[in-house]
């Protein structure tokens, strides 16, 4: 059985992309919504920095001589959003929780529940690997209804949170778990490279796990400022100071335990393994528009490095939900400009 809003339109505006830099706003079809299926009248969406590289033609989303391209144009962009819930396929409102007129989220990537690492647990390596806004199976949110596909992973919104603060539980999701994926114990001294939207999330979880120190590492004054707002002791400016120094200083000569690399700058990747002491985890977080060559020697026979990797948000999203209600972030200085979808551009 349906249920839904009556009078839903026929159609809406979209932002398709077809081809980098070539990005329009069109009149398509409102989605359809089947058994499993949950449909939202998206309310806020965020942009990535993914987005961005995909609209600039970076080969890990377009192709190059070695791989193949992993967005399927022309489609709808946007993976960060949240929604009003206006239609429930059958069986969608009691397996997700969600009535009519509920705010919502929906995990980025749609899972197919039938490959490897699916049906081991690891949802989020999905070997088919649909993403909202990328896979013509999941088109994203830069359009005015969205389709939560049946197998999605969806997730209700408190009622009193502000729609631009809840399209930033996908992204403080990713923080999340690339902290997670640090491992960090309390006496550890940590360091973050790069204090925009995603970092300064790391920096509100990473104080949460009350390490001894926590270093923000960034270009910019004001955004180690923020850093320290949301949980940084110190913020070192890389055009003022040398880092690697200044970190093996406060460190008795050793290094920082764990490093977390959140800037997509190849500088930064050189510098946390000078940084980083013996033993110590290192964890890549970016997307990076072209590959990095680093002396893979520091790795291995110098340091003996622990190097994770961490890719989209795991079992986050209660967390991520629940640190934006205990206003561990100032959003409203986080999400820095509002605009509507026809000024997408």
């Amino acid at each position: 059985m349906l249920q839904n809003i009556p009078d839903l339109p026929k159609t809406m505006a979209s932002v398709i992309c077809h081809a980098p830099e070539d990005y329009r706003l069109e009149e398509i079809p409102v989605p359809e919504v089947g058994p499993g299926e949950v449909l939202v009248k998206v309310a806020s969406a965020g942009i990535c920095a993914s987005d961005l590289k995909c609209y600039l033609g970076a080969p890990l989303f377009w192709g190059d001589a070695s791989r193949k391209g992993y967005c399927q144009p022309p489609i709808t962009p946007g993976h960060e959003f949240v929604g009003k819930v206006v239609a429930l396929g059958e069986g969608a409102g009691e397996k997700y929780g969600l009535e009519i007129g509920d705010m919502a989220v929906s995990e980025q990537i749609v899972p197919c529940w039938k490959c490897r690492f699916c049906m081991t647990g690891k949802y989020w390596m999905c070997a088919v690997h649909d993403i909202y806004g990328f896979r013509q199976r999941t088109p994203g949110a830069m359009a005015e209804y969205l389709k939560f596909p049946a197998g999605a992973l969806n997730h209700k919104v408190p009622s009193g949170m502000p729609a631009h603060h809840a399209a930033f539980i996908e992204p403080l999701a990713c923080s999340i778990h690339a902290v997670q994926r640090g491992n960090i114990e309390f006496q550890d001294t940590v360091v973050i490279a790069g204090a925009g939207p995603l970092g300064l999330g790391m920096f509100a979880a990473a104080r949460m796990k009350q390490p001894a120190l926590l270093i923000a590492v960034d270009l910019n004054d004001a955004r180690l400022e923020m850093a320290r707002r949301c949980g940084a002791d110190i913020g070192l400016n890389p055009t003022k100071v040398d880092v690697v120094d200044e970190v093996r200083k406060l460190t008795g000569g050793y290094g920082c335990d764990v490093y977390i690399e959140a800037t997509g700058h190849p500088k930064a990747v050189v510098d946390g393994l000078h940084m980083i002491r013996k033993l110590g985890t290192f964890v890549e977080f970016s997307v990076m528009r072209e590959p990095v060559t680093v002396d893979w020697t520091i790795i291995g026979d110098t340091k003996e490095l622990d190097i994770h990797g961490a890719h989209l948000s795991p079992h986050t999203y209660p967390v991520a939900i629940r640190m934006l209600e205990e206003g561990r972030l100032p959003m409203e200085e986080i999400v820095t400009q509002r605009m509507p979808l026809a000024d997408f551009q």
